[in-house]
């Protein structure tokens, strides 16, 4: 079954794939995640960010999303050649277990390129040493998907938007990257 938006909007306990709606009225406060990808010249990118709007209601939910979106780049430290993605998907998970949120297990990064997902995985969460080895020339995404609570999630009858069991808010934070020779490449940093 095909996405049947343009675009992923994820409203506060909506983790991934919130399906855009005329009936779902944001307010000051809540967040939303936008996830987005675009298919140009045979190539596919994909990047998701999570915004607050207006005027954060919670101190926790800046923290949530300003965690969400550092633990990409902890994760992106380690996209180097001849590390591998556990190092990665290790990394993430650390940094966002120590500041007391939780990683999406059931959903991962992936490689990308002429289909929009593409071994590796890259999940969030592992052991460092493990998975494919990082290669020059290989695009992956990176993309935390955190909860405030319990890592727990349900999928609604729509078919494609995953919320938090416990009805917590989440956040996601994604892009598109080049390994390289040297440092990796950001292709979807705006």
């Amino acid at each position: 079954m095909d996405f049947p938006g343009s675009i992923c909007a994820s409203i506060n306990d909506e983790v991934i794939h919130g399906i855009p709606s005329k009936r779902a009225i944001l307010k000051e406060g809540d967040i939303i995640s936008f996830d987005l990808t675009v298919y140009k010249n045979g190539f596919h990118g994909d990047a998701a960010r999570t915004y607050i709007v207006g005027k954060s209601n919670s101190k926790e939910d800046e923290k949530l999303v300003e965690v969400t979106k550092q633990s990409f780049f902890e994760g992106l430290k380690y996209a180097k050649k001849g590390n591998r993605v556990g190092d990665i998907s290790n990394a993430i998970y650390e940094y966002v277990t120590k500041n007391g949120f939780s990683v999406l297990r059931e959903f991962q990064g992936h490689g990308i390129g002429r289909e929009m997902h593409e071994d590796p995985g890259v999940p969030n969460y592992g052991k460092p040493g493990r998975g494919m080895r990082l290669m020059p020339g290989m695009t992956i995404c990176i993309e935390p998907m955190v909860i405030a609570g319990r890592p727990d999630i349900l999928e609604l009858d729509d078919g494609w938007t995953i919320i938090s069991e416990d009805g917590t808010n989440s956040a996601h934070y994604e892009n598109t990257i080049l390994i390289t020779e040297k440092e990796p490449e950001i292709l979807t940093l705006i």
